[in-house]
């Protein structure tokens, strides 16, 4: 039965060979696809142009020079420059280490060495046409100019975890309670605090961000309430701080953990008066901002050991959001590499299209121990040292592949369901909620499928 592209039309593949025996041959052993024959160069440029294949298989020894392979490397050169995007695999037997190599430098998807075993061949074909659906619908996706998986403001997220921590957010945004984000560094908390910004009433007014960890101690104070002039060598003029810019705002303070202690007095001060004095000042300066915090260590523990004031924590986390890991985000990581990938390669590689099956696998199986920030550096890099249309696994140099510390599950169906739940909305993520793909991918038919998005009321 012939398989269909996804959107009803046949998928095509042009069979490039001047042997009428093998042409034969390709040509009953492919009867999923629509088989186009081509035997020499013109042929297969004519059949290029009139039916837009995917896949090419192509025979380096054309005719008028059949044994070489002068006259295959011009028809690879045609096809791509044509049509860049199709998956072209080499077949030949002419000196198959520099032919594979010369192949696959000037553009090929893949290289077969003769004799030809039809079931081997036609594994790499049904992987050709399954890497280009993937680009076609990575395509798709940026060309929609919009995320669908996109919330609070622009967090990328299709993870229950993540989209619980959104609706708290957006919850509490109106509410003018501080908020208190805890999550490790690289997990978003920036975003989501701009995100709250955003939904609150407050959206017209500064969102003014200050990482308290970033500025030396005999600074920071200066920074946080702002100085008047002469307060200090060097303080040629009135400075307002970051609080008063917030005015009428939001202030997100990152990493609060880090304020000295005798700091900690003085933003105490200021949440329990909505009252400022800037450093060397002593006129009080009424402030109307809202406090928005976050950090990634252990304030109970710090609390216990005297270096952070409960009092100033009470203050500050009227609300407490505790932020997943991006490995407590089944499917995050395989959705964040795909934005951050549309968002480099245009500048730093135009040629890169999409991602390898393997290294969609890999970005999906690595435990991302820096979270966001690093999964963007590591897809950004990536982009940079891919040399073709596809990030390779090797080029984004993730070490392993499985993923390690795995909560152990004493319940048997419960650990099941929660397996279930994950493969499912992995599966459901790479192929961007395509439900054929998805089961393929999960090796079960689309039926069971559906029973399972049904019986655990997941969305399909």
């Amino acid at each position: 039965m012939m398989t269909s592209d996804g959107t009803g039309a046949p998928r095509k593949l042009l069979v490039v060979e001047d042997d009428p025996g093998l042409q034969t041959q390709l040509k009953w052993a492919y009867d999923d696809y629509e088989v186009l024959i081509a035997g020499d160069h013109d042929a297969a440029i004519e059949l290029l142009r009139a039916g837009e294949p995917d896949v090419v298989t192509l025979d380096l020894g054309l005719p008028p020079d059949p044994d070489g392979t002068r006259e295959g490397f011009r028809t690879l050169s045609a096809i791509l420059e044509m049509k860049p995007d199709t998956k072209v695999i080499v077949v030949s037997g002419h000196g198959e280490r520099a032919s594979a190599l010369n192949a696959i430098a000037q553009g090929a998807w893949d290289f077969y060495q003769k004799p030809i075993d039809i079931d081997e061949l036609g594994l790499i074909v049904r992987r050709a046409f399954h890497v280009r659906e993937l680009e076609v619908e990575n395509a798709r996706l940026a060309s929609l100019g919009a995320n669908d998986n996109r919330v609070l403001g622009g967090m990328i997220t299709g993870a229950p975890e993540m989209l619980k921590v959104a609706r708290t957010i957006e919850r509490v945004a109106n509410l003018g309670v501080s908020v208190m984000l805890l999550g490790a560094s690289g997990t978003g908390k920036e975003l989501l605090a701009r995100g709250l910004h955003e939904a609150s009433a407050r959206r017209d007014g500064a969102f003014v961000a200050i990482n308290c960890a970033a500025i030396p101690e005999n600074l920071l104070e200066s920074e946080l309430f702002g100085h008047e002039k002469g307060a200090f060598t060097g303080a040629v003029k009135t400075t307002e701080g970051k609080i008063e810019l917030a005015h009428g705002g939001t202030l997100f303070l990152d990493e609060v953990g880090d304020i000295p202690l005798p700091l900690q007095v003085k933003l105490l001060r200021f949440l329990q008066e909505r009252t400022i004095e800037r450093v060397g000042g002593r006129k009080p300066i009424a402030v109307d901002t809202r406090i928005v915090c976050a950090t990634h260590r252990d304030l109970d523990a710090m609390i216990a050991a005297g270096s952070f004031r409960d009092d100033l924590y009470y203050r500050l986390a009227e609300m407490v959001v505790k932020i997943p890991s991006l490995a407590e985000r089944p499917g995050d990581a395989v959705l964040l590499a795909r934005h951050f990938l549309h968002q480099y390669a245009p500048e730093m590689n135009p040629g890169v299209r999409g991602f390898a099956p393997d290294a969609l696998q890999a970005i999906d199986e690595a435990r991302w121990p820096g979270n966001v920030r690093e999964l963007e550096n590591r897809i950004k890099r990536a982009v940079i040292m891919a040399d073709g249309k596809l990030v390779a696994r090797e080029d984004l140099d993730i070490a392993g592949g499985e993923a390690e510390g795995a909560e152990a599950w004493l319940n048997l169906r419960s650990a099941r369901e929660a397996a279930d739940r994950v493969a499912i909305r992995r599966a459901m993520t790479q192929s961007e909620g395509n439900i054929s793909l998805a089961a393929k991918l999960l090796g079960i038919s689309r039926p069971t499928l559906y029973d399972l998005l049904k019986q655990y009321r997941m969305q399909g």
